[in-house]
């Protein structure tokens, strides 16, 4: 029975850090592309605003809220499935 459950929590935690490095590449793409193309970027305009600017001040937040939003959402799975205790104890 400790094996199994040893098993079930090797398997949690590969899952949690498999989903955390990929949103943590997909937050660091975010960022770099902004801020390496952001002089090509500014030739462009949307809504008024050059691209580079509108992905500066709400685009990339919009994306970092989706991601977390993502992680909460995944992980409530995770834990639902794996039946981990998300409040210790």
């Amino acid at each position: 029975m400790a094996h199994r459950d040893a098993n079930r929590r090797a398997a949690y935690w590969r899952h949690v850090r498999r989903l955390t490095g990929m949103l943590l590449a997909l937050w660091l793409g975010v960022t770099f592309t902004v801020i390496f193309f952001a002089r090509e970027l500014a030739g462009l305009t949307l809504f008024g605003w050059s691209v580079s600017f509108y992905l500066a001040a709400q685009g990339a937040i919009l994306i970092y809220l989706a991601i977390v939003g993502f992680y909460a959402l995944r992980m409530r799975r995770l834990d639902a499935r794996f039946g981990e205790d998300s409040h210790g104890g």
